[in-house]
């Protein structure tokens, strides 16, 4: 499994990729918004500082504002110039599908998002998504099980050996990132605290502890 960062600030980055489990970064207008990166010079700037972070495999999202069909691919052309790790991340609307369809041919990535059934999901693998977006925690929000439509994912992609990659998102803790790794998601994409989340047992605390205390008595 792929450990994606969800989120524009630097640190944060520089984190997970110095902790050594970073494959990738996911971001928005919002995220970047949460950072003050305002201005379409300073986004890009900002896109290629995270990009120069991220290994030499890394994928970095980078979302399109327009939703019309044009406008996309005008954006989405600009955002992949910046650096050859860049992903557009597009809607899940009947002009992205064309987008990402446009961009498949280009030779360009692409990662659609606001995936909300199993659905849109084929129509994404149809059209040469290089991942999927589907919110498991915004269905779990509407009284869903999320994971129901990442399980449905799984099976239906591997029935047909898409290649699109299925990139678990709006992850919300380490149970909903540990169902993922269960069911077979290639990607989980969240904030740095779930991914360290995996590191804490109560029983890792306590041995460490009684270790340290025995050393003393060495």
């Amino acid at each position: 499994m792929k450990f994606f960062i969800d989120t524009a600030n630097l640190n944060e980055i520089r984190e997970a990729y110095d902790l050594g489990i970073l494959d990738g970064v996911t971001t928005n207008p919002s995220l970047m918004a949460k950072e003050g990166i305002k201005g379409k010079d300073n986004v890009f700037s900002h896109y290629k500082a995270i990009c120069d972070i991220v290994g030499i495999d890394g994928d970095v999202s980078a979302e399109v504002i327009a939703t019309d069909f044009q406008g996309m691919v005008r954006e989405g052309e600009e955002l992949a110039e910046i650096d050859s790790k860049i992903v557009v991340k597009i809607p899940m609307i009947k002009d992205g599908i064309k987008a990402i369809k446009y961009f498949t041919d280009k030779g360009i990535k692409t990662n659609c998002t606001l995936v909300f059934s199993a659905g849109q999901a084929i129509l994404a693998a149809k059209a040469g998504a290089t991942y999927v977006s589907p919110f498991i925690g915004r269905i779990d929000d509407m009284g869903a099980d999320g994971m129901d439509l990442i399980e449905q994912l799984v099976i239906i992609y591997n029935n047909y050996e898409f290649e699109t990659e299925i990139l678990a998102a709006s992850v919300r803790h380490v149970t909903h990132l540990i169902q993922c790794a269960e069911l077979g998601a290639h990607v989980v994409t969240c904030p740095l605290n779930v991914i360290t989340g995996l590191l804490k047992h109560p029983l890792t605390d306590l041995g460490l502890e009684k270790f340290l205390a025995d050393a003393k008595k060495m």
